[in-house]
């Protein structure tokens, strides 16, 4: 099943896509309600709103919110091997640091700079080197701690979008002090279009994870590409090492990291010098089965 989370006459509302139509459920529960058990009030949820929709809306004319607006937490993990590796170039590192392939990385980003998946994204106060970031977000379904990959997976409710925009100039200012980031990824995070429950991407799946495309295009030029299975570490591997003496709640956001070719940052780091966002720039990001999101850079 394929869930939004949508404003409707100014409140938040939750559907169910069918085709290019909005199956909307009751006023009231948000998605975050539906999550906590095994996937059966989501499922339920969705089946009703099949056969007795409380409106039903085209998918066009409604103003998309991120699916869960307001996450717990958001973890943000670095999976990809292809992108940690042109980053570093960026920094003058030769090789990937050992700790990498030691176990799944990641840092905490800010909840509350979670936006729609059409929204538009201000630069930074003080940014001057904007960054766009294509990922892959897993939806915490319910609750566990200590929990083996194979568990882990079983907990994820659904995938979507994840688009961490970056200050870099921010970012690489301030982690020269061994701690971050911080304030160079707290400004907005883009999260949508649709929540896509893993039976709808079963089709799709290789290994530890699913062959699906991902893009990125800025002003309708295609930037870069790579497929979702290229990560190092699975989803299961990262939510179990997440859940290490603690525990992953209902809504927990978890990024997959920058895919390759996904970031300006990488880019550089491969001798491609281009050029920052600027106001005015339209980022793209298509992932197969999962939709794509269209954001305005502003200035502030």
């Amino acid at each position: 099943m394929r869930f939004v989370t949508y404003n409707s006459a100014g409140a938040e509302r939750v559907g169910l896509v069918i085709d290019d139509e909005v199956h909307a459920l009751p006023a009231g529960p948000r998605l975050l309600d539906l999550l906590g058990d095994d996937g059966e009030a989501l499922f339920d949820a969705g089946e009703q709103a099949k056969v007795d929709p409380a409106e039903v809306v085209p998918l066009a004319g409604v103003r998309l919110l991120p699916p869960v607006p307001q996450p717990p937490s958001v973890r943000d993990f670095i999976a990809f091997e292809q992108h940690v590796d042109g980053v570093g170039r960026l920094a003058g590192k030769t090789g990937i640091p050992p700790v990498w392939y030691e176990q799944p990385l990641f840092y905490f980003s800010n909840p509350h700079s979670i936006i729609g998946p059409h929204d538009d994204v201000p630069i930074p106060p003080g940014c001057t080197d904007f960054d766009f970031e294509l990922e892959v977000a897993a939806v915490i379904g319910r609750a566990g701690r200590d929990l083996t990959p194979d568990q882990a997976e079983r907990h994820i409710a659904g995938y979507t979008i994840l688009n961490d925009w970056s200050a870099r100039d921010l970012q690489w200012h301030e982690m020269t002090f061994g701690l971050g980031p911080a304030k160079g990824k707290d400004c907005a995070s883009t999260l949508g279009p649709v929540l896509v429950t893993p039976d709808e991407l079963a089709p799709y799946r290789s290994g530890t994870s699913y062959d699906i495309g991902m893009r990125v295009s800025v002003n309708g030029t295609l930037l870069g590409e790579d497929r979702l299975h290229n990560m190092h570490w699975s989803f299961g591997e990262m939510i179990a090492h997440a859940s290490r003496g603690t525990w992953v709640r209902p809504g927990d956001i978890i990024g997959s990291g920058t895919c390759g070719n996904g970031c300006l940052a990488e880019f550089r780091g491969r001798g491609k010098p281009l050029p920052s966002l600027q106001p005015g720039d339209v980022v793209e990001m298509t992932v197969d089965q999962l939709g794509a999101t269209h954001s305005l850079v502003v200035g502030r």
